[in-house]
């Protein structure tokens, strides 16, 4: 998927405003790259393949999951999080423990006026204890499946579905993952890079 048909997807998926939204993030991060690693420079020009629109297609695999909060792991860049927050009314909660990341994904709510749906977290994922359980959970290149899971099934209960991108190893973190994990796993590939996929799982629980 080259950079125009990213943008015609996020277009014809989400309509022009909130492409319009995406697109200002985009600048917002670009400007931040200058300043802290947030996304590799190789990628900075497939910005919208690479990081956006591939944020986005996670919006439509959530459709199914009930009311309550998107729990983005390790947000980093805000990425999916904050695009997540542009295409959905949902809470958002980030959670991430680098402090200068931290300060960045508030500033990045604040000017794109949803800072009052986000909340960042300036912590490890073990250490935050969410009022109910979240309605999804996202993370992306943050730990292999089986160790995210650990980290951060206290934040679930079995209705939570998570959508975690996992690149062309995601079946075979599938396979490893349930020695130690029950429940529903799905492996969706990704609109963006044919060859990765994205680990849709449910009613999860170790075994």
């Amino acid at each position: 998927m080259n950079e125009d048909e990213a943008k015609a997807w996020m277009r014809n998926r989400f309509g022009v405003s909130r492409e319009t939204l995406v697109a200002k993030f985009g600048d917002i991060l670009v400007a931040e790259a200058a300043h802290q690693n947030l996304i590799a420079r190789s990628t900075l020009d497939s910005l919208w393949g690479r990081h956006l629109t591939d944020s986005a297609q996670l919006v439509p695999l959530a459709e199914k999951a009930g009311e309550g909060a998107w729990l983005d792991v390790g947000s980093g860049a805000g990425l999916p999080g904050i695009v997540v927050a542009l295409l959905t009314d949902r809470p958002v909660v980030l959670v991430e423990p680098r402090t200068k990341r931290v300060q960045f994904l508030r500033d990045a709510a604040d000017r794109l006026g949803i800072g009052d749906r986000v909340t960042v977290i300036g912590s490890k994922v073990e250490s935050f204890r969410p009022d109910q359980p979240v309605a999804v959970v996202s993370a992306r290149a943050v730990a292999e499946l089986s160790a995210l899971m650990l980290s951060t099934v206290h934040c679930t209960d079995s209705s939570t579905v998570w959508l975690l991108p996992k690149g062309r190893s995601a079946q075979s973190e599938v396979d490893a993952a349930r020695a130690k994990w029950q429940g529903r796993f799905h492996v969706e590939p990704s609109i963006t890079q044919p060859d990765s996929g994205i680990v849709v799982a449910t009613q999860i629980g170790a075994r």
